[in-house]
């Protein structure tokens, strides 16, 4: 008898290469599914014509362009920036909890855009709109930060989370509040802040463009230094990383993805915390491959949760925020309760 037919199959391990061409057939499948389904089906030779041959007068082809591509790229974009901006937070905090919506990113700046929008001192209009939210998120992971290192113990996890939850708490309190004393901006922020695409617009994506390019630019720069950092802070400092600086320009890069997938698509939870989770040593040492593989993985997640919001009750529709969130707390429980054991 053959010996090895007793012995149990072997596991099949994808290749780095092999999860990234995985996760990039997801991510365009899961993009041309969200393109052609809808409240009304368009026949995928309707897309193809609006692609070579793009026909104004054809109604399906103005439906897809002008209405569903906007969204899809919007929802696209969000899910890579929120999954960086939760990797290089784990990393420079050395926390695998750490994640936008749970340290108060997202509700810093959410409360930015209700702010600007309520009371315009600035017209949030083409850049500025990303702007703001990223200003709004770094100032506000800013001050969890500050607070979460006083203290005699200093910077801890727990405490950083805590620190992130109260202040998240804090911030969409006043958002709250300004939008109960100010019905139109109640109005045209409503669907925006429970984190949804469908209000998105093609400016608005083209206006988020440049700060993605700059933080996606940052964080690959920083590859090295944040690849040194994952032996310690100390061994980093012996192999020459500025720790402080390091540290200082990669949550600036998080604030600016974090704030910038706020103004595409309102803040949305947790994608930060799961794309990363997901897949084994990414944190042990970082690398371009493990950033892409991240992002196409934030991506088909958010592509995923906006076509079930679209889907589930279809002709209406769902949050996507929703949809993360009842997804994204559970996986936070479980995280969370295998790191106080």
């Amino acid at each position: 008898m053959n010996i090895s037919a007793l012995s149990p199959p072997r596991q099949l391990h994808l290749t780095t290469s092999g999860q990234l061409s995985l996760m990039l057939l997801v991510t365009l499948i899961l993009g041309l599914v969200h393109l052609i389904e809808g409240p009304r089906d368009i026949p995928f030779s309707s897309l193809a014509h609006a692609i070579i041959d793009y026909d104004p007068n054809n109604f399906e082809q103005r439906v897809l362009i002008a209405l569903r591509l906007p969204r899809v790229t919007a929802i696209l974009l969000a899910g890579i920036c929120l999954a960086i901006a939760g990797y290089l937070m784990q990393l420079t905090l050395a926390n695998r909890l750490c994640e936008p919506h749970i340290l108060g990113l997202n509700a810093g700046a959410s409360l930015m855009v209700v702010s600007l929008t309520a009371f315009p001192i600035v017209p949030l209009i083409g850049p500025l709109r990303p702007l703001a939210a990223s200003i709004g998120a770094a100032i506000m992971f800013s001050m969890v930060l500050t607070l979460a290192s006083s203290g005699r113990k200093g910077l801890q996890a727990l405490k950083l989370i805590f620190c992130g939850i109260a202040f998240s708490t804090l911030a969409n309190a006043i958002s709250a509040t300004i939008l109960l004393l100010d019905e139109n901006t109640l109005d045209e922020l409503r669907f925006w802040l429970v984190g949804d695409g469908a209000s998105a617009q093609l400016s608005t994506v083209l206006a988020g463009l440049p700060f993605i390019g700059l933080a996606v630019l940052m964080s690959l720069l920083l590859l090295p230094q944040l690849n040194a950092m994952s032996l310690g802070d100390n061994m980093a400092r012996g192999l020459g990383a500025s720790v402080k600086l390091t540290r200082f320009f990669a949550l600036c890069a998080a604030a600016l993805l974090s704030g910038t997938a706020v103004s595409l698509v309102g803040p949305i939870g947790f994608v930060g915390l799961i794309s990363p989770s997901i897949w084994r040593g990414v944190h042990a040492r970082p690398t371009r491959q493990s950033m892409l593989l991240i992002a196409l993985t934030g991506a088909s997640l958010l592509l995923a949760a906006d076509l079930a919001a679209t889907s589930i009750i279809s002709p209406q529709e769902l949050p996507t925020g929703a949809l993360t969130g009842l997804v994204g707390a559970p996986v936070f429980m479980w995280i969370f309760t295998r790191r106080i054991r």
